[in-house]
């Protein structure tokens, strides 16, 4: 039953994104975003985490998506794109920290790290492909079931 709905929870989260159609002038704000502020491949960030670097990883989904999982690391935080100018001014003081911004495709968190850029953090950037991309790495997520890694069945 577990393995049932941790594959249940990785197929809407591979799916979920796939739903959503791009429109042209959205998607020319995403690419400008993404420009601004840089991306960091799953595997640089997986690099960062695993050599201990410093960096505050950064989920911008609504609270209900979270449930798909979460990048494990140690300094995490969780705000809303809905929410992000509001409230990380109060959160983050340091302008100069490493803050990789995702969502479940990339799209939010690209735009989360250029509203950041624009507030002063000189080091904010967002993770390609977002919690897609790293799971489709193979890297792990934390669910509510604990530590996932998505496999691929033969």
């Amino acid at each position: 039953m577990k393995r049932f709905k941790i594959a249940l929870m990785l197929a809407g989260l591979l799916v979920g994104s796939s739903l959503m159609a791009g429109h042209p002038e959205s998607d020319k704000l995403i690419e400008i975003a993404v420009q601004e502020a840089g991306e960091m491949t799953p595997k640089q960030l997986k690099t960062l985490l695993d050599t201990e670097k410093k960096v505050i990883v950064m989920d911008v989904r609504e609270e209900n998506q979270r449930a798909e999982g979460e990048i494990y690391a140690p300094s995490t935080m969780a705000i809303t794109r809905g929410n992000l100018e509001l409230e990380v001014l109060n959160k983050i003081k340091d302008k100069n920290a490493v803050i990789v911004t995702y969502c479940r495709g990339g799209s939010r968190g690209a735009l989360a790290a250029q509203t950041l850029k624009k507030l002063g953090y000189v080091n904010a950037t967002t993770l390609k492909g977002g919690l897609k991309g790293w799971a489709q790495e193979g890297y792990p997520i934390e669910t509510g079931l604990g530590i996932t890694l998505l496999t691929k069945e033969q």
